[in-house]
């Protein structure tokens, strides 16, 4: 409504509990709130408000010693870009010059970049909470960019997934993992540089990412995380089949793997909903061990992907 000033004014219904983006409408144009602070996300800048959640608080900043995200850039030889990383290191990282940590790549989200675990996900400060509490050791957390395009890959022709598809290029990506990531986080920070600690999750698309990336360089990794995002097995094709026969052996499998999670939230669409729990079948069916968790009251949003980190992080490297 606008009042006799000509100020316009909004009262919603009552939201729910969580992280919300918004925007406004002038005119047909979708815009932030410019009295707002800015987050990236469905795949542009937009206003967002945090719900309280009452009596939870493992998200917020407490009076624990807090670890520093920094800020990693790098030029990536495969897309001939320069790329960034944020890179949180924890509590007593600078101090304790002797210790080396264990590291846990963590994606963002389709619509997301490398900014939305720390700003919108609230990752260092879950991390640090925990730290301080005993339920995680401290670790290093790598949070990059998940768009990759080879500049010299052949231009896709009308109708094939485009660099415009978001979720073309995994191959791409998984290689700017494996190649130029992780050398350049070990050659950086002071990392434990072998698969037994290394950890790789992320959300949504992260989580697609997370494991086409890990399943095909099972030498690489041994902590596996999909948060609203699992692994893809096209209809009529048997797991065994997939990631280069990376279920082929599943008592090999699980040998390898200390921990595969998968999450969702119970409010999450249901085709969303049920890729996941899809998986999350096919993987119980085929008696590979994980670890599946369904977020009550939440549906694909931040407080699906807080409480995942949450489980996850308290998981690793133990």
């Amino acid at each position: 409504t606008k009042n006799e000033e000509g100020i316009w004014a909004v009262t919603t219904d009552p939201q729910v509990p969580g992280f919300h983006y918004y925007s406004l409408v002038v005119d047909g144009a979708v815009v932030a709130d410019p009295s707002s602070q800015l987050f990236f996300g469905m795949g542009r800048m937009a206003s967002g408000i945090e719900i309280p959640e009452e009596g939870v608080d493992y998200y917020l900043p407490k009076d624990v010693p807090h670890g520093e995200v920094r800020i990693q850039p790098y030029y990536s030889e495969i897309t001939q870009s320069w790329r960034e990383a944020y890179v949180y290191t924890p509590p007593g990282y600078d101090t304790n010059v002797n210790e080396n940590y264990p590291v846990l790549l963590l994606m963002h989200g389709a619509g997301e970049d490398q900014t939305g675990w720390s700003r919108q996900g609230k990752a260092n400060f879950i991390l640090d909470n925990l730290i301080a509490s005993g339920d995680a050791v401290p670790m290093i957390i790598v949070m990059d960019h998940g768009q990759a395009v080879n500049p010299n890959a052949p231009k896709p022709t009308p109708g094939e997934r485009g660099a415009r598809n978001l979720f073309a290029g995994f191959d791409t990506f998984g290689e700017v993992v494996v190649r130029e990531i992780i050398p350049m986080v070990d050659e950086n920070y002071r990392t434990i540089p072998d698969r037994e600690h290394r950890a790789m999750a992320g959300l949504s698309m992260g989580g697609f990412q997370t494991f086409s990336t890990t399943l095909n360089h099972l030498d690489m990794f041994s902590y596996i995380g999909g948060f609203s995002g699992a692994g893809m097995v096209q209809q009529g094709t048997e797991l065994a089949a997939t990631y280069n026969g990376a279920f082929a052996d599943v008592d090999a499998l699980n040998n390898k793997v200390n921990v595969m999670y998968l999450s969702t939230g119970l409010k999450e669409s249901p085709q969303m909903h049920a890729t996941v729990n899809n998986f999350h079948k096919l993987l119980e069916e085929a008696g590979v061990d994980h670890v599946y968790y369904e977020s009550p009251g939440t549906a694909h949003e931040w407080l699906t992907w807080r409480r995942s980190l949450k489980q996850f992080a308290s998981m690793l490297f133990k």
